[in-house]
Parts: structure tokens; sequence; C-alpha cells
């Protein structure tokens, strides 16, 4: 026994990937039961028998100058869908796989479709259904318009059945729906589970690069919102693409959360209806109550700030409510904002800007399902409730941009030069913004700076 080599039989976690050296009921890093699955290790090494050295190979292409690598086959290609490409940085890249992952009935296999029926203008595509039947996929693509000669749908889950239609038909264009659905015979595993995910995701990755044909891939997402397992497959992908949107609301926004081939910060917004999935280059409308002639008059209560989603400024409304007085226990109700800041921003105005708050009933709440997160819409929230607590309305034209401290000074925030031109381009005429911010000129804007909280609501308390 001293000089043979013995091999290790380990367990694999199906839910995370987790390596475990013997069996246990539930998953020591994702809590998952049952989920450990036993796996063939690599032979153990010993002093008289080593592992052996990895020996030399003919390269497949040899080394050249990075200035003499060709950029043509690396430029990106629209897909046709403009927000889409936003977010893509201009296109797919040929040989790039992307990831587009989502909570299910979000849309994605709808935006997938468009974006078939839209390339398949310019080439051939193949679209593989492991989900649905052919008759589903035909249905919905007759109810969004999406049928074309050269979109070619397969309802496949096997790995070899898929590369025998890719050899079949050549296609420019591959989307996967879903990945978990896949499966190959060259390793174990459930269906959907690790082993199999990362191995059919690394046999198409491989393919791609190797035939320069763009994959798009469907993902979901577990309990905690993770892609199909924590880190599973992110690092094996080009792009990673996060699907977002409220069921309540038919807002949704494409937002890139990995991109090898352009900006990883980019947001595409888009309107789910009936007859499809439509992008929407200006979004503003859907987080404004009030919008373009009807802008003329304003309520108390409310306030227009501008926040950056990514690189992308959109403009969003606040909105307050106080009611009630002498309230023993009053609610504190927030929607689309930060409950623990908004509770701090109300501090803000009791002890900084004497606002009597304490014994009333605050609703805050924006407008078209928008959730806001960032600190630059603090100055905005803080108006917006005191706005409503004295029954004064604020200028209809004027958005608000900027940070509270708890001390109530106004702190500076960043892109407010962006911020300022989409509230122009839109016809806003004035603005409230922090002191030592940069803002050019040619807005044509009413700019005024404030430093603190109490300087913007002397003018906006009642004499």
């Amino acid at each position: 026994m001293t000089g043979r080599t013995r091999s290790r039989t380990s367990y694999r976690c199906a839910e995370c990937g987790h390596q475990a050296a013997q069996w246990v009921g539930r998953c020591p890093q994702c809590q998952a039961w049952g989920s450990l699955e036993e796996t063939a290790a690599l032979p153990r090494a010993s002093a008289a028998n080593p592992l052996r050295k990895v020996a030399a190979g003919a390269p497949s292409t040899p080394a050249q100058r990075i200035s003499d690598v060709a950029l043509d086959s690396a430029r990106a290609r629209p897909t046709g869908v403009e927000e889409l490409d936003r977010v893509l940085g201009g296109g797919l890249v040929p040989g790039a796989v992307v990831l587009l992952a989502g909570e299910p009935g979000v849309g994605k296999s709808t935006l997938l479709l468009e974006v078939a029926a839209r390339a398949a203008a310019s080439g051939r595509v193949l679209y593989v259904t492991g989900e649905e039947s052919a008759g589903q996929v035909r249905l919905r693509a007759e109810r969004t318009n999406g049928l074309h000669d050269d979109l070619y749908l397969a309802a496949e889950s096997d790995l070899g059945a898929i590369v025998g239609h890719i050899d079949a038909l050549a296609p420019s264009l591959l989307i996967v729906d879903s990945i978990q659905t896949m499966t190959t015979g060259e390793v174990d595993g459930i269906p959907g589970g690790v082993t199999q995910t990362r191995a059919v995701t690394v046999a198409l990755t491989s393919l791609a690069k190797q035939r320069g044909l763009p994959v798009l891939l469907v993902g979901h997402v577990t309990k905690d919102g993770s892609i199909a397992g924590p880190r599973v497959l992110e690092h094996l992908v080009d792009v990673v693409l996060a699907f977002e949107g409220d069921k309540h609301s038919t807002l949704r926004m494409v937002r890139g959360v990995k991109n090898r081939f352009g900006p990883a910060d980019e947001v595409g917004c888009f309107e789910l209806r009936d007859e499809g999935i439509v992008g929407l280059a200006d979004p503003s409308g859907l987080f404004l109550a009030r919008f373009g002639s009807t802008r003329e008059s304003s309520v108390a209560g409310t306030a227009v700030t501008v926040v950056m989603d990514g690189r992308r400024p959109l403009l969003a409304e606040v909105q307050a409510l106080v009611a009630g007085s002498n309230i023993p226990s009053p609610r504190r109700a927030v929607s689309g904002l930060d409950n623990a800041r908004v509770a701090m921003l109300l501090a803000v105005l009791e002890r900084r800007a004497k606002v009597k708050l304490a014994d009333s009933e605050v609703y805050t709440a924006t407008v078209g399902g928008m959730k806001i997160a960032e600190p630059a819409a603090d100055l905005a929230i803080a108006l917006a409730v005191a706005s409503a607590r004295w029954d004064v309305a604020l200028p209809p034209d004027m958005v608000v941009v900027g940070e509270l401290g708890l001390a109530g000074e106004v702190r500076r925030v960043n892109g407010v030069q962006r911020r300022l031109a989409e509230a122009a381009r839109l016809g806003f005429t004035r603005a409230l913004i922090p002191t030592d911010s940069d803002v050019g000129k040619g807005l044509g804007m009413q700019i005024t700076v404030v430093h603190d909280l109490g300087q913007v609501l002397r003018d906006v308390k009642p004499r």
C-alpha cells in the first residue's frame, strides 16, 4: 500500500459547488439539505509516485504581437434592440457568451425572442428552448410579431443535439433558454445542478470562441438572488446582465453586472406590453406624475430629482404626505425608497430644520415603480416632506439634487452636469444643487447653490 496511488472520494454540493471530504445531510456553505453528491477525485500524489508533469505540446496558433491582432473579429455588431445594445456596449461581439439572468416571469424569454427576430434579418439564428415546447414559443412569436424565415427553433435539452443543430445550420447567433435545463452525458449530476450547468457552459463557451459564434444564455436565480447558485456562471461567461422588474409594474431594466467588451454600469429600460417588450429611449416620463404640458402646475408634497442609474440620468418624482397631528403612535410608510435613510432624513428635519413631524404620520413614495437608493435624492425627499407638512407647493419646473448629512449640510454629489443636462432637455428651468458642484454653462437653467437644509427651507416655509 506504500507505493500505490489511491483515489479519494469527495462530495460536491449540487447547489453551490462546495466540496466536502465526507457526506453530510446539509451543505455547510449554502445550508441546502440533501444536495451533496459523490464525485470521483484525482489520485493522491505520494513521494514514491508523484503526479506527472504536463508535457509541452504544439500551440494551436502562433503567438503574435498585440499590435498585429486584427480587430474586425472583435467589433460589436448591433442586435437591433437599441436599449440592449446600450448595455452590451454597442452590440454582440463574435464569440461572446452573454448570460441574462432574472426572476421567473420577468420577461427574459420575451426579450430574447425579440432579439432573435431582429438578428434574423441579417443572419440565421438558432433559438434552443429546454423549458417550453416549440408550439409555445411559436405562439409567443406570433403575439410579439417575431416570426422570420431565418429564425430556427429547436426544443432540445441535450448538449450533443444542440451541437448537431449548430453544425447543420451554421447560425450567426445562438440563444439557449435556459442553461439550467441543458445536460450532457460527459459528466454526472442532476439537470440544473452545479456540475451539469458548469460543464454545459464550459462546452458552449469553448464552442463560441472556436467558431466566433455569439451565444445568449438565459439563467435562473436562486432564492437569495444569486445567478444559478453563488458565482457558478459569472466567471465563465463574458457578459452578465441582470433583468429586473416589479410584477406590479410594466417597467423592466437590463443592468450590466459584468462586461468584458464595454462598460459594466449601463442600464437599459424596457416596457412590457401585450404585444411584447419595447425599449424606452426616454423613460423619465414613467417616473413623473405630471409630465410634459401637465407639469405646469404642482401640488404640495412633491419634488423632482435626477438619479444616476449606472451612467444613465433618470428624472424621478418623490411624493410625501404628512397627515394628522397629536397621534400617539404615528406611522412611517415608505415605498420605493430606503426605509432607514428616510427615517434618518425625518430626524434631520426635526432636529436641524425644526419641522415638527413627531406626532404626525408620514408617507413617502416614488412614482412609476422606481426604486431610489442613492443619497443624491436626500434633498428632494426632505423638501417633499416639508412641502407636505406646510402645504406649500414647490415650483413645478425645478429639480432638486443633493445629499444631506446629519448636521443638515447639503453635500456634493457626482455627475451634476449630466443630471442637469437631462433635466434641461425635458424642460426644467430651475435647479437646486450643492455648493462646489462642477456645472458648466449653456444649460439655460436658473441654478441655485445651497449649503444647508435650513437655507432651502427658509424659501419654502410660509411666512
